[in-house]
């Protein structure tokens, strides 16, 4: 893959190889940081699980202090009452079965999550083949299925983020822009990696945290030191 002038340079000053301490990661990653936009931050974190075992699955929600710098679009799908408290909690889209042939058929998506009261759960489950592949399904663990959609609104906007294994068991979660400060990344990065390591499966031995790399939209990955996170 060919990699232009500003990753080259952003590059060189990353030892490869070299395990970072959290402080100096979060500094290089800002700076490997040089497109014209304003790149996400991401961490991605290797686990002891295997993801294959049912009990050593991860999967929750946790809300980042400074939250992540995108504005997220929020579907709900709720009736009556509750549908008319999820508009005035400032959710993006709101509705029911009428919604299904639009995402299915028309292949509408212009949201980033998706909560549901539990009564519409059976009309969500019909979505399943789209909505899961893409990691939009709602899920309980999460919060996103509740009968509090005011409460689950509220913490999406504040900055709630779902953390969950992909196949490889890694975690992939945003944690800010690189135009936070130093402070506010670490702050956000902190408070993931807490609730990882409190989510840990009790089936899982040995090490939990097998690596940590924090990297840029465009940047070099930089690896922090997992034995001085948990």
């Amino acid at each position: 893959m060919k990699r232009g002038k500003k990753y080259i340079e952003a590059a060189k000053q990353i030892q490869r190889g070299n395990l970072y301490e959290k402080s100096e990661a979060i500094s290089l990653v800002k700076k490997a940081a040089v497109a014209k936009f304003d790149e996400t931050i991401e961490a991605h974190i290797r686990t002891g699980c295997d993801g294959r075992h049912a009990d050593q699955q991860i999967r929750g929600a946790v809300v980042l202090p400074y939250g992540t710098g995108k504005t997220v679009r929020i579907l709900v799908f709720a009736k009556d009452a509750k549908a008319d408290e999820a508009q005035a909690a400032g959710a993006d889209f709101v509705g029911g079965q009428e919604l299904v042939p639009k995402i299915q058929n028309e292949g509408w998506l212009d949201f980033d999550v998706v909560v549901a009261t539990p009564d519409m759960m059976g009309v969500v489950g019909r979505l399943g083949r789209v909505l899961g592949p893409k990691g939009l399904m709602p899920n309980p663990k999460a919060g996103t299925v509740t009968m509090d959609v005011t409460k689950a609104i509220n913490d999406i906007k504040a900055g709630k983020i779902e953390y969950r294994l992909d196949k490889t068991n890694i975690i992939h979660v945003p944690i800010g822009k690189a135009s936070f400060t130093e402070e506010q990344l670490a702050d956000n990065f902190q408070t993931l990696v807490d609730a990882i390591i409190k989510a840990r499966p009790a089936a899982v031995k040995g090490q939990f945290l097998k690596s940590v790399t924090l990297t840029s939209t465009m940047g070099p990955g930089i690896k922090i030191n997992p034995m001085r996170l948990q």
